[in-house]
């Protein structure tokens, strides 16, 4: 299983939230290239790279510090956060994503999604499933959808999604441990999905049930910068 490391910015600095709420912000560092060059230091190849600015305006924000760890590291970046037009996409792609994340896009204009996934290729781009009471959430999780998580995953993997990022907004930030039974769930009913578990990890314990679990993927970030967790730790699950 992939080991990603989140780095979130607002005002060009290295934060983390807790549910989504921007008025729990917490600052980590003023430098983000610092934080991606420490994880590359460490042996972990992956990064979630995700611009609040960008989520909360509706479009992309902080294109320059996407370049600068794209430019400065080898690190593999997803991105996400404020991509709402096709200009925006190519955007970060030009900067230096690997791939990118769509959540409200996928959900507010899904012909417009498909359209990417086409264009991009299904390994390019990353359905982004956030979700709260299993329902779907947008606008950088200030909006509720009438849509049950699980179904949207599987309708969009019929149509030809391979990733999916999915984030159970009430786990984010809270170090209570993940949504594992929403991830089997998952993983059982959409069959072949390259599922991404996000929120809560707090311990090895929580890797280690994740892989079970057959997630692909596991975004990590508050645990590591409260101490919870420490790369190196984390490098040997890889």
């Amino acid at each position: 299983m992939r080991i990603i490391i989140a780095i979130d910015i607002i005002g060009g600095k290295c934060v983390r939230l807790t549910k989504g709420d921007y008025t729990t912000k917490k600052i980590y560092s003023s430098d983000p290239l610092e934080v991606a060059r420490q994880v590359e230091d460490s042996g972990i190849r992956y990064l979630h790279l995700v611009d609040l600015d960008g989520a909360s305006e509706k479009r992309i924000v902080n294109l320059r510090i996407l370049e600068k760890i794209a430019l400065k590291t080898s690190l593999h970046i997803d991105f996400g956060g404020g991509i709402r037009s096709e200009e925006d996409l190519n955007a970060a792609f030009d900067y230096g994503a690997s791939q990118v994340t769509c959540g409200s896009v996928s959900v507010n204009q899904p012909l417009l999604f498909l359209e990417w996934l086409k264009k991009k290729g299904a390994d390019k781009i990353i359905l982004g499933a956030d979700s709260k009471g299993r329902m779907v959430a947008t606008e950088g999780w200030k909006e509720s959808q009438e849509k049950d998580v699980v179904e949207f995953i599987k309708d969009y993997h019929s149509k030809g999604v391979l990733y999916t990022v999915c984030t159970d907004i009430e786990k984010d930030g809270m170090l209570e441990g993940p949504s594992l039974d929403l991830y089997r769930e998952i993983k059982t009913k959409v069959k072949g999905i390259n599922l991404i578990a996000s929120g809560g990890i707090t311990s090895l314990k929580d890797v280690e049930e994740l892989s079970e679990a057959g997630c692909e993927g596991a975004i990590i970030g508050k645990a590591i910068y409260e101490g919870k967790l420490n790369l190196k730790e984390l490098k040997k699950l890889c």
